[in-house]
């Protein structure tokens, strides 16, 4: 298995030790659920477990790392089983291979009751059973209510993993029935370090950071998607000008969050705040906190469809002129 990042192999090793048969990993998104979930499913099915989690050589972590272990099963939306590599039912994987639907970005609750099912199946080794549901918030109301009864009394030695970051849209009667880890925000100094193990030149480090609101998950992936320090730091004013080209080769929902935390530090600068996301050297002068809330409100509704087929290219053009105008209105 990939090794951990320092932060989040302190919190495994605090996890290992500790009872319960359900677990919610909560915090705010890109803090590291799915890879500490991962990894405290791997040390609880773990051959020869160390004190701070699995070998990482038995048959059971191999198992893990090659998505075939026979006494874990994970739950998330299809389209995050995809992205992961972790296989769908033969069932889910017709459906989309047929073109009857498209991978659902919920959990559906067909996969919940494959789940019920596995939980009520002999076990393969003498661990017990693990199931880790990832992001847990993505559970409707439906399935997560097929969920309750298990949760509360699972049958055997099962134990779950819920991992979310968005706990507060889980149901009431399914946080209740789980014990609570609050994730741990990494230090910055931790953070760049981290940044810089991975492959990312030392000179973007602190701008990727600031530009994922702290989280070194998100500012790699940042670096993924090619964005550069410097890119990234003249944003506001290619925004102001009305230059959509500096956001071309990037999907729509990359641009619509570049765009919120462009739009959320302008707000915290009419309002005498700091920014997060930008050094204030970035940002233009604040503009009407007026027509940078109503912008931020238009934001929150472009989100709601950001996945619809538009065209990308009329889409970000509309996105730029809509931003030119909230930075540059005056009260």
């Amino acid at each position: 298995m990939s090794k951990l990042a320092p932060w989040l192999a302190n919190q495994l090793a605090t996890l290992v030790p500790r009872a319960g048969h359900a677990w919610l990993l909560q915090g705010a998104s890109g803090l590291g659920q799915y890879e500490l979930g991962l990894a405290l499913a791997a040390a609880w099915l773990c051959h020869q477990p160390k004190a701070d989690g699995a070998c990482g050589e038995c048959p059971s972590c191999h198992g893990i790392e090659v998505r075939a272990h026979a006494d874990l099963s994970v739950l998330m939306p299809e389209t995050d089983m995809l992205s992961l590599l972790w296989p769908l039912s033969e069932k889910a994987q017709k459906d989309i291979d047929d073109k009857k639907r498209k991978p659902s970005k919920e959990i559906r609750v067909d996969a919940m009751r494959d789940l019920l099912g596995f939980t009520q199946t002999t076990g393969a080794g003498a661990r017990g059973k693990v199931v880790l549901i990832y992001p847990a918030e993505r559970m409707n109301t439906v399935t997560a209510n097929t969920l309750l009864k298990t949760l509360e009394e699972p049958p055997g030695n099962t134990r779950f993993i819920l991992a979310s970051a968005a706990a507060h849209e889980l149901l009431p009667t399914v946080r209740s029935r789980c014990q609570v880890h609050a994730m741990t925000w990494p230090s910055t100094e931790a953070g760049l370090a981290w940044l810089t193990q991975q492959g990312v030149p030392e000179a973007q480090t602190a701008v990727l950071l600031r530009a994922a609101g702290g989280r070194p998950d998100d500012a790699l992936q940042l670096h993924q998607l090619g964005v550069q320090a410097q890119t990234w730091r003249a944003l506001p004013k290619h925004l102001l000008r009305g230059d959509p080209g500096v956001l071309a080769d990037h999907s729509p929902a990359m641009v619509l969050s570049s765009l919120q935390k462009v739009c959320h530090d302008m707000q915290h600068l009419a309002c005498g705040a700091s920014p997060r996301f930008f050094d204030a050297s970035d940002l233009p002068s604040p503009s009407s906190l007026f027509a940078l809330s109503q912008w931020s409100r238009d934001l929150m509704d472009s989100a709601k469809t950001v996945d619809h087929p538009y065209q990308a290219g009329l889409l970000l053009e509309a996105w730029v002129s809509r931003a030119q105008r909230a930075m540059t209105a005056r009260a």
